[in-house]
């Protein structure tokens, strides 16, 4: 296991997804209206990010020079990695004033987005809007890890090399897109739809974007009967599925 790719795709696709968890979860959102704190988190050899919540949004910012009144410090990958899986704590380096927003709120929203990245089976079946919200949650999670994994995993680095420079749109129906940069083997994701892609990956449906992402729906079966389509340049989606089959090791 590559403990700092790992640690990448946890700090930006799985911490990140807490913006659209605020967005698309009312729970959360009401957790956080009368919140106005941003919270950095420091790995080493990783981007920091802030995640700035203010009455009921967050706000998921990467860099160095950002604002924040929190700083949570970690002494390895490792450390964040088992703080993910909670056998470990962070180091709060400045904003002890909030540690009661860490220990309560932000607690809480760990365990709304777990909610949606692991989510239930039945639930998934019989309620739509937990079904149409965890699915985004995980697409987000999935593409946001991508260019982490494509950028420590040393397999991943010999895949995405030879990737074509252009864009890769992602689109779920007419409910929901994400947009893939490629450029020169470094990858970037964003929210929304290009209209200058090279290439697309269309799946008809919410259901359908589902069950492929959570394994009860079979992606060669969905293709052949048009629930998954891919169009435009067809060996940068090969190379996008090769780089998809990765995520697991990093998220599973």
């Amino acid at each position: 296991m590559n403990e700092k790719a790992k640690a990448a795709c946890n700090v930006h696709a799985v911490l990140r997804n807490m913006e659209n968890l605020c967005e698309l979860d009312v729970t959360s959102k009401e957790l956080i209206a009368a919140s106005n704190v941003a919270i950095q988190f420091s790995v080493p050899e990783i981007d920091k990010m802030v995640l700035a919540f203010q009455q009921g949004t967050c706000k998921a910012s990467r860099g160095d020079g950002l604002s924040y009144d929190m700083n949570l410090r970690f002494t390895s990958h490792e450390h964040l990695n088992l703080m993910i899986e909670g056998k470990k704590n962070p180091i709060p380096t400045k904003g002890l004033r909030h540690i009661s927003f860490l220990k309560k709120t932000f607690t809480a929203l760990a365990d709304r987005l777990s909610y949606y990245l692991q989510p239930d089976t039945e639930r998934l079946q019989n309620d739509k809007s937990y079904r149409d919200a965890s699915t985004k949650m995980l697409a987000y999670t999935a593409f946001y890890a991508i260019p982490e994994i494509a950028r420590y995993d040393k397999i991943a680095m010999h895949v995405a090399r030879h990737i074509e420079d252009g864009i890769i749109n992602i689109v779920v129906g007419d409910e929901f897109a994400i947009q893939l940069h490629c450029q020169q083997g470094r990858l970037e994701t964003f929210k929304g739809k290009n209209h200058n892609a090279r290439a697309l990956m269309l799946f008809d449906s919410m259901e359908t974007a589902s069950g492929i992402l959570n394994g009860t729906l079979d992606s060669f079966g969905c293709i052949g009967t048009g629930a998954l389509a891919f169009r435009g340049r067809i060996p940068m989606i090969d190379n996008l599925n090769r780089l998809l089959g990765l995520v697991p090791n990093y998220l599973g």
